[in-house]
């Protein structure tokens, strides 16, 4: 039976650390492949407190509708919080520009984040017949993707529905409160972003 190290961020060897009093224990819990599902998608889990902001690194999971915060430390790399999200509504590597497909990178040559922008008064036109609206939270993580521009992880003022889902135009979405958590706690100019295919 195919096992997933519940703890991991990618990689098979990686651990989480639970901290406990004034002590830290490794958690190595092993989760069959088939209960991922068990874990509720829709909720922000937080995992374990940051040692140093700079060693984290963003991995977005398009299969499970997360955004996960992991961080090195030391030979390990340990996840500290995910939150849901809402990728593009269509599958697949992005190929050109308005294709509704979410960039895809590898942990060898990640995106990484290049602005962090105050999206509060930023509107929108869907194309759904409700107009220009606000559409993007407090906040808009620009992400440099080689080959396209526009492209962020931001909030989902009148669409906080979607999340988790699928459902934008190529960016990842959050929910507005998860957004403002992940700016004011783990994001920063230079974060790398790892965003894992479909398949």
């Amino acid at each position: 039976m195919a096992m997933f190290l519940m703890t991991s961020c990618g990689y098979s060897s990686v651990r989480a650390a639970e901290e406990h009093s004034e002590t830290s224990s490794v958690d190595t819990t092993e989760v069959a492949v088939g209960s991922i599902d068990s874990i509720k998608p829709d909720s922000a889990t937080f995992y374990s407190e940051v040692v140093d902001k700079m060693n984290c690194f963003i991995l977005v999971s398009k299969p499970e509708y997360r955004l996960y915060v992991c961080e090195v430390v030391g030979d390990d790399t340990v996840k500290r919080v995910h939150y849901p999200v809402c990728v593009a509504l269509n599958k697949g590597q992005k190929q050109k520009r308005k294709d509704m497909r979410t960039p895809e990178c590898s942990f060898d040559n990640p995106f990484t984040i290049i602005q962090i922008q105050d999206a509060s008064n930023w509107y929108h036109d869907f194309g759904d017949g409700r107009g220009s609206i606000l559409a993007y939270g407090n906040w808009f993580l620009r992400l440099d993707t080689p080959g396209f521009s526009g492209i962020g992880i931001h909030g989902s003022t009148n669409n906080e529905s979607s999340v988790p889902g699928r459902g934008s135009e190529g960016c990842i979405r959050l929910r507005n409160d998860d957004l403002d958590d992940l700016k004011e706690k783990y994001a920063f100019v230079g974060m790398r972003v790892v965003i894992l295919p479909d398949e």
